[in-house]
C-alpha cells in the first residue's frame, strides 16, 4: 500500500507499507532545479497526521568506508527503547529491520530496503526491532534520527547472519566488515528479547 500526504507548505512525502507492520519506507519529495534539490525530511505535524508520531530527540551520522560493511543487527532495551528514521546522506546501503517482540506474529522476519543518496528513500523503524544495514558504496553516510537517547546499559546486538532470520545481504558473509561488538554478538535462539508484542 502507498499512501500520498501532504502538508500544508505542499510538501509532500510517499509512505510505504513493508512486510512488517509499522516499519515503512518514507519517501520525501524532492524540489529540484539547476542548482541541486531541497527536501523537507522530517516534518513532525505532517507524519502525526499519517499516524505516524515520533518524538526524535537524538540525530546520528556515521561514515563507513568500505563496501561490505556492516553494522548491526542492534537495538536498545527499554526503558530506552528507540524507535529510528534512517536514510543514507551519500552513497547507498541496504537497510534492515528485524521483529523481535515476543509473541509478535512476525517474530523473527525481516525486511528490506536499498537506502541512497539517489532514491532519497528512508525507513522507519519502531522500537521492538533490531536495525542493521551493509554499504554498496565506498565512504556511504548513513544518518538516522532516535526517539531515545544512546543509553550504553540498553545497548545490545544479535548476529547479522543468523541463520534463523536468514537476511539475503547481497554478500559473502566472509566478505563482511564487521566491528568486534557484532562479530560476538549472540543468535536469536540464544537472545532472550526484552521486547512485548501489544497487538
Amino acid at each position: 500500500m502507498v499512501k500520498l500526504i501532504s502538508n500544508s507548505w505542499g510538501i509532500d512525502l510517499i509512505q510505504e507499507k513493508t512486510r512488517l507492520a509499522g516499519v515503512f519506507v518514507i519517501v520525501p519529495r524532492r524540489f529540484g532545479d539547476h542548482r541541486g534539490f531541497f527536501a523537507e525530511t522530517w516534518n513532525h505535524r505532517t507524519m502525526q497526521e499519517a499516524d505516524l508520531s515520533y518524538n526524535f530527540v537524538q540525530d546520528n551520522h556515521s561514515i563507513s568506508h568500505e563496501v561490505g560493511t556492516v553494522r548491526g543487527l542492534h537495538f536498545q532495551s527499554p526503558p530506552h527503547a528507540q524507535a529510528k528514521l534512517v536514510r543514507c546522506g551519500r552513497g547507498c546501503l541496504f537497510d534492515v529491520a528485524v521483529d523481535i517482540r515476543r509473541g509478535s506474529p512476525t517474530f523473527g522476519q525481516w525486511a528490506g530496503e536499498e537506502l541512497s543518496f539517489e532514491n532519497g528513500k528512508q525507513l522507519l523503524i519502531p522500537a521492538g526491532f533490531l536495525h542493521g544495514f551493509v554499504t554498496r558504496q565506498p565512504d556511504t553516510e548513513i544518518i538516522y534520527k532516535c526517539s531515545d537517547y544512546y543509553s550504553p546499559e540498553c545497548d545490545g546486538a544479535v548476529r547479522f547472519d543468523d541463520p534463523d532470520i536468514g537476511i539475503d545481504w547481497g554478500l559473502n558473509e566472509a566478505e563482511a566488515v564487521l566491528s568486534d561488538k557484532d562479530s560476538a554478538a549472540p543468535f536469536l535462539k540464544d537472545f532472550d528479547t526484552p521486547f512485548t508484542y501489544e497487538g
